[in-house]
């Protein structure tokens, strides 16, 4: 997917975003059981870190984050962000494939990777690809947090419109957020994604933004295989048939020397 397809939703992501993740702390406390594992001061990476509502509210739990996405615009949110809240985060523009130019080898706790980002990976060997670079970074037993949709439940529904049912505020302003899925007849063939959102002025004016994203579904065994075969031991699972979204841990698993 074309790095720019975020950058022209940098602006209108916060309407796309659940309340309750919309502030650093909301978002960190969403995490909260993953968080309360790690170690006071533990090095963490936010990887696809979005607007930057969890790499900054890491940062204000006390951890030495580091925040990268291949967007330029959501890095720059998560640069005002940090600032606007007193806290460091090192930033980086990079995609996956960068994240081993970056001198980060066995360099982090922990590595987030939330918010359906890993779908945008083209295909299983893309997916395995960013997951060895994720994989690549941690230390030794390093923990690889991953959010994902529940994939076998959207290519149940099939290719359809979903509309909001009522009109979200954000700065004054009020939305009405869209999404168009075009689902592919096999789970290796790209599908696709048209996020819009209708703003509604005072008058009853509409204006709207818009972008088509794609993306490459996974069933959760897929997933389970993509982390074993990137040298990661899976360690839980929150995946039910029923969710709509689950969060999976794994941790990075190499054999003592022979």
């Amino acid at each position: 997917m074309p790095d720019d397809a975020y950058d022209a939703l940098a602006g209108v992501y916060d309407w796309l975003v659940p309340d309750p993740l919309l502030t650093p702390e909301g978002s960190v406390a969403a995490f909260t059981s993953v968080v309360d594992t790690l170690r006071p001061g533990a090095q963490v990476l936010d990887c696809a870190a979005g607007t930057g509502q969890l790499a900054v509210g890491l940062a204000l739990k006390g951890f030495d984050v580091v925040a990268s996405d291949a967007s330029r615009a959501m890095i720059e949110c998560t640069q005002r962000l940090a600032t606007d809240h007193g806290v460091s985060v090192h930033a980086v523009t990079c995609t996956w494939e960068q994240l081993a130019d970056q001198g980060w080898a066995d360099a982090f706790d922990a590595v987030f990777c939330i918010g359906n980002s890993l779908t945008h990976a083209a295909g299983r060997a893309g997916r395995r690809a960013a997951l060895e670079a994720m994989a690549g970074v941690l230390r030794q037993d390093g923990l690889l947090v991953v959010t994902s949709r529940n994939w076998e439940r959207v290519r149940e529904q099939g290719s359809g419109l979903q509309v909001a049912d009522k009109l979200t505020e954000r700065d004054n302003k009020r939305g009405l957020a869209i999404h168009a899925w075009t689902v592919a007849h096999s789970w290796d063939e790209p599908h696709y994604l048209d996020v819009a959102v209708a703003f509604v002025d005072e008058s009853g004016g509409v204006t709207t933004r818009s972008q088509r994203l794609q993306f490459w579904p996974f069933t959760r065994e897929m997933l389970d295989e993509d982390v074993r075969a990137a040298g990661l031991k899976p360690a839980s699972s929150t995946y039910a048939s029923g969710t709509d979204r689950y969060l999976i841990t794994a941790r990075r698993h190499r054999p003592p020397p022979a």
